[in-house]
């Protein structure tokens, strides 16, 4: 029997850890007849969540779920999922992530494990505790959580102070006044239990956060021919969808939870294309692809071209 030990750091109660992971360990057990066996540590209790890509490399995790930016500037070419105007929402972006790896295109950054499926949020939005966000000049000043250098940069050019910080740290900031707000999709104020402490919402589609979740490289390849099938089985494109789908959902019904408190959300018409806050987006973007090169522009081209294909539902 061998034992597989799968690190990630949202907690247990997370949809994406009770609707998924969960489901998906227990189909890779029932098919290999017990042969393979997944314990789930959650919550960083394997491993911190900006080191989780490092253990699983190591081998402490045989398995690792954790977002790209939290190791900055390892993987440039996946983050271009990230930027504004890619992804509509978490399926869409996953499709559109796995698409990119399959094509061969972030191969190179992956070399050192074994991808098993790669997946986005739903786009992030601002939230803040003290006053509403209706253009960028209202950021000004404002200490504002950001993930990745991706999101940072973004903030930066909107005018605001960005405060880097991984996601389970972001509740403490808030209670001591570490930071005004922080940008999180819908779905993770629910899943971080933020809610209570947030009064407003913009509701801009500001950026995703990409995902992978990859395997040990010795550890798979020490696996029997028929593990490997299971494995890989679960694995890819259908599995990337899977959990788009459980992000969906879970946005969809953190943001009527918002609705029910009465809080205020400011809807930005015509979202990134809103005259106010088109052009630091853009520039956000172009700085973005310049920082990484020809490669940059090409991976971002091939990203566009599979936005047109993926579904969105």
């Amino acid at each position: 029997m061998n034992t597989l030990r799968l690190a990630h750091f949202l907690p247990a109660t997370a949809k994406v850890h009770t609707d998924f992971l969960i489901p998906w360990k227990e189909s890779i057990e029932a098919q290999s007849n017990g042969s393979l066996q997944i314990e789930l540590y959650p919550a960083q209790t394997l491993s911190k969540a900006d080191k989780i890509y490092d253990a699983t490399t190591k081998g402490l995790a045989s398995i690792g779920v954790t977002a790209q930016g939290y190791r900055n500037g390892r993987f440039p070419l996946s983050q271009i999922v990230e930027l504004p105007g890619i992804a509509q929402n978490s399926m869409h972006g996953s499709c559109i992530l796995q698409k990119l790896y399959d094509s061969g295109a972030l191969e190179q950054e992956y070399n050192d494990t074994h991808v098993l499926f790669m997946f986005t949020t739903t786009p992030a939005l601002l939230h803040t505790i003290k006053k509403p966000i209706k253009s960028p000049s209202d950021l000004k000043g404002l200490r504002i959580r950001r993930p990745t250098a991706v999101a940072g940069e973004i903030l930066q050019n909107l005018g605001a102070s960005p405060i880097s910080l991984t996601a389970p740290d972001i509740y403490t900031a808030l209670q001591r006044g570490v930071i005004d707000g922080l940008t999180f999709p819908w779905e993770a104020l629910d899943t971080f239990k933020l809610a209570e402490l947030i009064s407003y919402h913009t509701d801009l589609p500001l950026y995703t956060l990409s995902f992978v979740a990859t395997m040990n490289k010795n550890t798979y390849d020490k696996l029997s021919a028929q593990e490997k099938e299971i494995i890989d089985a679960h694995s890819g494109l259908e599995w990337a969808l899977k959990m788009g789908a459980v992000f969906d959902e879970v946005d969809a019904q953190s943001k009527q939870q918002i609705l029910s408190l009465g809080q205020e959300i400011t809807a930005v018409e015509g979202g990134i294309e809103h005259p106010d806050w088109q052009a630091p987006l853009r520039q956000s973007i172009a700085q973005y692809l310049q920082q990484i090169g020809e490669e940059g522009e090409k991976v971002y081209a091939l990203a566009q071209s599979f936005a047109q294909q993926c579904p969105t539902q």
